[in-house]
């Protein structure tokens, strides 16, 4: 039996029309003719939905009874039997109840499959598993629902559901998609707009990355070996010099002419040393243009750039003219002439370059691993050395052979390379040559060599000498480079554990390049807007105020500098201050940011708190003023004649819901004044014994109902002794609220440890341990129970007046059932 079809309707958000599409699509097929079913469509209470059903025909549900309640889930075994030609099939990510055939609605959409039944379903992008937990950090609500991805992408036939942020939050505020209830949480939770646009971007490159594989699935299954211009792809490769800035730029203007993208490749190869000091700076400059920037290690550069272009359905390739000599172009070859000879149906661009007039400085500068004190020292050692050696030779000729001679002299010139390098090597070695020939082969004192054996043995000098010198300053060479990079990589290896590890790396940061680099001092600075410079952060005195004062700068982000004042720098060390450089732009950029989260985490609090006060004010704030309004308007009456009990009992109940009114306004303006820091104290040393029965006189049966254990001879503690009553009726009232009519709350008092601890001990239903951290956050009833009174600000009032106080309010378990709040304090000096 042939495989039935999949066709999924793909959307960021609920609300963006998956469901109507699906719809719409069912009623195409119908009216040309095919056998459509309706298998499950959740319409969610929208009326659209439910109209958009219209006359398809609705396979009946099946229904399940689990834990007392009866649920609807989709009936696979109605639809089998039925036997349509497609089924539709809402929500592909759902979760059968317990008992149902299949754990997963995606389970029972396969077995419809395998049976030969085109199916169309619906699902969101939220709900696939791989992006579960990027959804969960854009909009911090976990999805338990998801679909294997490899479900999806086995799909036939994917079409994305699109719609604007702006049109969706529009669509939710008229009420087409959740109740009239849920609408104002929805917009200021999950559907906030930013929200709404990365969910729709996360879609958007889902769908993307789709389209890229069918294009790479056909151009497989035709055996189209080359790039297929359905979009242009422009690669520049880059080196990392420093003139491929403007290399970048071309091919930056060639994608956005073409409407193409760029792609920047660096090849690193196996023996090259570490990356160039500029590549860094060409990867921003990739990403900050709009690019994607890759780097990939081969041995050869043109068929690691190919292989990449092939890959990647590459439409043209950007490369900059060679900078290689003639000489080396013939022994290793052109980049340029493999990579278009290799290129194929790809397109080459050879863009000239102007090489910097101080790049054979620094090629020559880094030809030798020796310094220059190095050197000196070996041109010392062979001017001083071969003349005393010839001297005392000259004494034993006639005890020693000439091969004996030339060893001796070749032992100099070795010792001569390891000191000095290649150059005085060889001069050395000229030079014993020249005094073997003079003094010891005959005939002596004459530049002939009469016997052909000592002439041979010159000659295997002369070739040992230099190639012995040749190896000895390449090792010294490599040994130099081996120990700057070592000492490079561990530079780098504490930057990297600065900025991981420290809160503000940068002050470490800018230390640790003082002293690394032998520099008097060093600043981060930043424009202040009236063309002079603000200080961002600096080490050793004086530091420069501007990049005038300073003896270099490099450019960190933001037109932000980084200047150092001291001696110049050697061109070897450019690429770690380079690295260094890039590390400050970072932790520059880090100090934004957190100072961003922490502005942007203020606003949101204060936001919350509005929100949560203004969701107060609608409802319990209201309730206590409905109350008195009635009992007034009711006592007011001329037309009904009220006895005394029914005038006391409107007075009573005016009195009670004014008395509710003020706690609420109270614990209103004391939650805000927590948040806004403007809490002041008034202390003084105080007893419990005397706080406690202030703080219950305050409750409604002025605590007649709460059983007191406070001894007198308790420690005394430093308080404001009006918030801690205010915190001791807050969680007593609580307790109150929650604890069974017939058993009684006990507050109890006791010390340890230089503590001093009241305990509020009730017989509720206590609290989850997972919980216990929310019962402390403003607006926050756990159970969701209406108490009669509060808006959810007593244990958060409580808490932070406690904290404010230098004490602790916790939570523990009563034994036998319940909970325990527990405020706790240092006994006063």
């Amino acid at each position: 039996m042939k495989r039935g079809e999949l066709r999924i309707y793909v959307g960021y958000a609920a609300g963006v029309g998956k469901t109507f599409a699906m719809l719409g699509e069912g009623h195409r097929r119908r009216d040309r003719g095919t056998d459509v079913v309706v298998g499950f469509v959740e319409p969610h209470e929208r009326p659209l939905t439910r109209e958009r059903i219209g006359d398809l025909e609705v396979v009946p549900r099946r229904l399940i009874e689990y834990r007392g309640s009866v649920f609807q889930e989709m009936d696979v075994d109605a639809i089998l039997a039925r036997a349509p030609d497609v089924a539709l099939v809402d929500e592909l990510a759902h979760t059968n109840v317990p008992g149902s055939r299949n754990e997963k609605r995606w389970q029972d959409v396969d077995e419809l499959l395998a049976a030969g039944i085109d199916v169309i379903s619906t699902v969101n992008i939220q709900h696939f598993e791989s992006l579960n937990d990027v959804v969960e950090r854009i909009t911090g609500v976990a999805q338990r629902e998801t679909v294997p991805d490899e479900v999806v992408r086995r799909a036939d036939q994917q079409e994305l559901v699109d719609m604007t942020p702006y049109a969706l939050r529009r669509r939710m505020a008229h009420g087409n998609i959740y109740p009239p209830e849920r609408i104002d949480a929805a917009l200021s939770n999950y559907f906030r707009e930013g929200n709404l646009g990365a969910l729709r971007e996360l879609a958007l490159l889902w769908m993307a990355d789709r389209v890229d594989e069918s294009l790479q699935d056909y151009m497989k299954d035709r055996g189209i070996e080359g790039p297929w211009e359905a979009r242009e792809r422009i690669l520049v490769g880059i080196s990392g010099r420093a003139e491929d800035e403007a290399l970048v730029r071309r091919a930056a203007r060639m994608a956005a002419r073409r409407g193409g993208d760029l792609l920047g490749v660096h090849v690193a190869l196996d023996d090259a040393p570490p990356d160039p000091p500029a590549l860094d700076a060409h990867r921003s400059l990739v990403l900050t243009l709009g690019g994607s920037f890759r780097e990939v290690v081969g041995r050869s550069v043109p068929e690691a750039l190919l292989e990449v272009a092939r890959a990647e359905n590459v439409t043209q390739i950007v490369i900059g003219s060679s900078t290689r000599s003639r000489w080396r172009e013939l022994v290793h070859g052109s980049v340029v002439n493999k990579v278009v000879r290799a290129s194929g149906p790809i397109d080459v661009h050879v863009i000239s370059q102007e090489v910097p007039p101080a790049r054979e400085a620094l090629a020559t500068s880094r030809a030798t691993g020796l310094d220059r004190t190095r050197r000196l020292a070996g041109w010392a050692l062979a001017v001083a050395v071969i003349p005393v050696l010839t001297v005392v030779l000259v004494q034993l000729r006639e005890s020693l052979s000439l091969p004996s001679e030339i060893l001796l002299y070749l032992v100099v010139v070795v010792a001569v390379a390891a000191v000095g390098g290649l150059w005085p090597a060889i001069a050395a070695a000229i030079a014993s040559t020249l005094a073997i020939n003079w003094y010891f082969t005959h005939p002596i004192h004459t530049w002939t060599i009469a016997d052909p054996e000592n002439l041979l043995a010159i000659l295997v000098f002369i070739v040992v000498a230099v190639v012995v010198s040749v190896l000895v300053d390449r090792a010294a060479r490599l040994r130099v480079e081996s120990q700057r990079a070592r000492t490079e990589a561990e530079t780098l290896a504490r930057q990297a554990g600065w900025l991981l590890a420290e809160e503000d790396p940068i002050p470490s940061l800018l230390e640790h390049l003082r002293s690394s680099f032998g520099l008097e001092a060093v600043s981060v600075l930043r424009p202040d807007g009236d063309g002079g410079w603000e200080l961002e952060a600096a080490a050793g005195s004086p530091f420069p105020a501007s990049p005038e004062e300073g003896t270099d700068s490099l450019p960190l982000r933001d037109d932000a500098q980084l200047v150092l004042r001291g001696a110049g720098l050697p061109a070897e060390s450019r690429r770690v201050l380079t690295a260094f450089a890039a590390q400050l732009a970072v932790a520059v950029r880090g100090r934004d940011l957190a100072a961003e989260v922490a502005e942007a985490a203020e606003v949101a609090e204060v936001s919350d708190l509005r929100a949560a006060i203004l969701a107060a004010v609608s409802h319990d704030l209201r309730t206590p003023l409905a109350s008195i309004k009635a009992s007034v308007s009711s006592l007011r009456q001329d037309d009904v004649a009220w006895t005394d009990d029914e005038v006391a009992e409107f007075l009573a109940t005016i009195e009670e819901e004014t008395d509710r009114l003020d706690g609420l306004v109270g614990n209103l303006l004391d939650m805000s004044r927590i948040q806004t820091g403007s809490l002041s104290l008034v202390r003084r040393r105080v007893g419990l014994d005397e706080v406690v029965p202030k703080a219950l006189s305050g409750l409604p049966d002025r605590g007649r109902s709460i059983e007191v254990d406070v001894p007198e001879d308790l420690p005394r503690v430093d308080v404001d002794a009006a918030l801690l009553e205010r915190a001791i009726a807050n969680v007593a009232s609580n307790a109150l609220a929650w604890s069974p009519p017939d058993l009684a709350v006990r507050v109890c008092g006791s010390g340890a440890a230089n503590r001093v601890e009241l305990r509020v001990v009730d017989r509720g239903p206590g609290i989850p341990p997972s919980e216990r951290d929310r019962v402390f956050e403003p607006f926050q009833r756990l159970g969701d129970r209406s108490l009669g009174a509060g808006v959810g600000l007593g244990l958060a009032v409580a808490k932070g007046f406690v904290e404010a106080m230098g004490g602790e309010l916790t939570i523990e378990d009563t034994p036998g059932g319940g909970l325990t709040m527990v405020m706790s304090f240092e006994e006063a000096a």
